[in-house]
C-alpha cells in the first residue's frame, strides 16, 4: 500500500512573516534566506523568478518598499503576499484546510508513495515534480457566501486535490 503525506512547512514558515509584518516587526534577512533555500522551494525558482527575487519581494514587503523594476512573476508574488497581510484571518482559514487535509482515503488508489505540498507560488496552480505534486497555497479561494466555499480554480478543494494526486 502506498502512502501519501501532506506537507506545508514553507506555508507556515511564511505564517511567521506575515504575522510579524503584520505587527510591524522587521524580519531579518537571515530568515528570508533561510527561508528562500527551503527545498520544497526549488521547483518554484525559473528564470524569472530566483531564490533572491522570493528574498528581495520579502524584504521589501518587510521594510514597506515598492519592487523596482520587477519581473511579472515578482509583481505577482509581492501582490498575493500583501493580499496574506490584508485578510489575516481568511490566511489563517486557508493555513487551518491545508494542515488539516487528509488524503489517507486515496492510498489503496496509488501505484507509489505521493507527497503533497503547498508552497507560496507565483503564476502556476500547481506542478508535478516526480512523486511530489506542488500546490500554489495562493490558488486557495475561501467564499464563506458560495455553496463550494472553499476552491482552487473553481473546483471544490478536496476534489481538487484528489484528481490532481491521482494524474501522478
Amino acid at each position: 500500500m502506498a502512502s501519501i503525506t501532506v506537507s506545508a512547512n514553507t506555508v507556515e514558515m511564511m505564517i511567521f512573516f506575515w504575522e510579524s509584518v503584520a505587527d510591524r516587526e522587521k524580519v531579518s534577512d537571515k530568515y528570508l534566506m533561510e527561508l528562500a533555500e527551503h527545498e520544497d522551494l526549488s521547483t518554484l525558482y525559473d528564470e524569472e523568478f530566483s531564490k533572491d527575487s522570493f528574498r528581495k519581494v520579502l524584504s521589501a514587503i518587510s521594510n514597506r518598499e515598492l519592487m523596482n523594476n520587477p519581473t511579472k512573476k515578482e509583481s505577482r508574488f509581492w501582490n498575493l503576499n500583501m493580499w496574506m497581510l490584508e485578510d489575516m484571518d481568511n490566511m489563517r482559514e486557508m493555513v487551518k484546510l491545508v494542515k488539516t487535509l487528509n488524503l489517507d482515503h486515496l492510498k489503496d488508489k496509488l501505484s507509489k508513495d505521493v507527497k503533497v505540498i503547498f508552497i507560496p507560488g507565483t503564476t502556476e496552480e500547481y506542478k508535478f515534480d516526480g512523486d511530489k505534486l506542488i500546490i500554489n497555497f495562493f490558488k486557495i479561494s475561501i467564499n464563506p457566501y458560495a455553496e463550494t466555499n472553499v476552491t482552487i480554480s473553481g473546483k471544490e478543494f478536496n476534489t481538487y486535490i484528489e484528481e490532481k494526486v491521482l494524474e501522478i
